[in-house]
Parts: C-alpha cells; sequence; structure tokens
C-alpha cells in the first residue's frame, strides 16, 4: 500500500504533495513502482494533527481520486480512501475507491453503514485517543497485545452484528496511534497473535517515529530500517505494509517472492479473491 498524503502537513513528506498537480504526479509514480494499493488521505493523522473540514478534506481528495481511478485500474491497482468521514468515504467509493481505510476504527455508526452498503474492503484501525492526544501518556494496564485483541474482538463482532461481510475487514494494531516505543516492538514481535482472530492483517510501520527514538535519527534517515521491520513483518504474515517508499519495498516482495517464502504476492490474492469466508469466526 503506498502512501499518498494530499496533505500540506504530513510527518514526513512534509506537503511535498500537496494540490491536485503535485499530488496526482506523485500518485502516477507511486502506480509505477509496484503498488497493489493506493491510499489517499487529505487529513494528517501525525500527533497532534488537527481535524479539517468537510469541504477542505473534500477538495483534498475526490479530484485525486477521480484522476487516478483510470490510470489505478488500467495497472490493476485499488484505491484506498484514508478517512474518517462517512461522507468523505461514500463519495471516494462513488469514484473509484474500493478499500476504506479509517483510523477510528468504524467507531461511527454511519460509517459502518457506508461499509454495509458499499461492500467495500475496510481497514479496521486501533487507536487509543485521536491524532491530537494519541501520544499523551498511552497506557495499557493489562498489556497492549490483550487490550489490542479484546479491541478487536468486539469492533468486528460489531462491524458483523451490522451485517457488514467478515471478507471485507482488514485489521491493523495501529503502530504508533496511543502507543509507547515498547508498545509497537511489543506488536511487531506478536502479530501471530493478531492472526488468531482470522483477519489479514495491515502493517503500517514506515518511517515511525519510535525507529527515530529506537537510532536516534529523522524520518528522512530510517529507510532502512523501515525495510528491515517491514521484511521481518512480511515473514510473520503481514498482508499489507503500508509505506512511503513503493519502489523499495516492492523489490523484497519481488525477492522473498523468488526465494519461495509465499507462492504469490499475498496483497494481490486478498485484494482480487475473499481471503476469508463469513464461516470464519
Amino acid at each position: 500500500m503506498g502512501i499518498l498524503n494530499a496533505t500540506p502537513d504530513s510527518f514526513f513528506d512534509q506537503g511535498s504533495c500537496f494540490g491536485l498537480e503535485k499530488a496526482l504526479e506523485k500518485g502516477k509514480a507511486i502506480l509505477e513502482e509496484g503498488a497493489d494499493i493506493i491510499d489517499i488521505g487529505g487529513v494528517s493523522t501525525r500527533p497532534g494533527a488537527e481535524d479539517v473540514s468537510y469541504e477542505e478534506e473534500k477538495r483534498r481528495t475526490l479530484p485525486l481520486i477521480k484522476a487516478l481511478s483510470t490510470f489505478a485500474s488500467l495497472k490493476k491497482v485499488a484505491i484506498s480512501i484514508d478517512t474518517s468521514n462517512p461522507n468523505i468515504a461514500e463519495k471516494a467509493i462513488e469514484e473509484g475507491a474500493t478499500l476504506i481505510n479509517d483510523i477510528r476504527g468504524f467507531d461511527n455508526p454511519e460509517m459502518r453503514k457506508v461499509a454495509k452498503k458499499s461492500h467495500a474492503r475496510l481497514c479496521v484501525m486501533h487507536m487509543q485517543g485521536t491524532p491530537k492526544t494519541m501520544q499523551h501518556h498511552p497506557i495499557y494496564l493489562r498489556g497492549v497485545i490483550v487490550e489490542l485483541m479484546e479491541w478487536f474482538d468486539k469492533r468486528i463482532d460489531l462491524l458483523l452484528g451490522e451485517g457488514i461481510d467478515s471478507s471485507q475487514i482488514i485489521l491493523d494494531p495501529g503502530i504508533g496511534f496511543g502507543k509507547t516505543l515498547e508498545d509497537n516492538l511489543t506488536i511487531l514481535k506478536n502479530l501471530s497473535v493478531f492472526h488468531s482472530l482470522g483477519f489479514p492483517i495491515l502493517i503500517g510501520l514506515s518511517r515511525k517515529s519510535f525507529q527515530s527514538k529506537i537510532l536516534n535519527k529523522p524520518p528522512t534517515q530510517l529507510l532502512s530500517t523501515t525495510i528491515a521491520l517491514n521484511t521481518m513483518s512480511i515473514l510473520e504474515g503481514a498482508e499489507i505494509i503500508r509505506v512511503h517508499d513503493v519502489k523499495e519495498h516492492r523489490d523484497v516482495i519481488d525477492a522473498l517472492h523468488f526465494l519461495g517464502k509465499f507462492e504469490t504476492c499475498p496483497t494481490t490474492t486478498l485484494l482480487h479473491r475473499c481471503s476469508r469466508s463469513s464461516s470464519s469466526r
């Protein structure tokens, strides 16, 4: 999953893709570099980020999705909308998106209605707090794995209970979203535990600040660490990795495929046929 932040305040690209022309150019590059999914967002979710208005998020994302949809279709690449606004999600689906990536884990009933109606695939992410507050002393009294597993169980039951099909659901433990350095490392060491829930796992750790805390380096110098941790995640069974650097990670996946670590690209398999049946729970 290639990241396309159509925002002026992304933690990594610092707004280099802000504006339709620049974002479209970057989107085409992501497609050419070998992404299976392109994730388009119009609201920064970095720690401390403020919300933006519906009209502004709409202006940043919908024309871009419309402009990229034909190119993405030719490349057989799925478009994801990174939003927690149900109106944006609904309109993005109309413009060609087939995946909704909601950092708030579909806690909004209206978002769940859009999910059911659209039959889109859903990235259900865990976050403690909000982007503005999530890194203000996050704590998991019973341990991050225990509490995330309980949260996922409840959220999955809620979604299935409202008529959303299990084949739509992808789980994201939310690296860096209301997590300490130790929490993030614990999650990465225990990815197999999340697989026991019976759904595909997405990992989004690309150039995030917990790596800076380990190495004392800025995000611009964290490519090698990001590749190492994503490679570990793939080998631990992550079906989707959300990255800023598509070309380099495409090479990793192709090399692992050549070495026989998996028979087909797991993301391609996930996107083009149901990987879980409704009887999986």
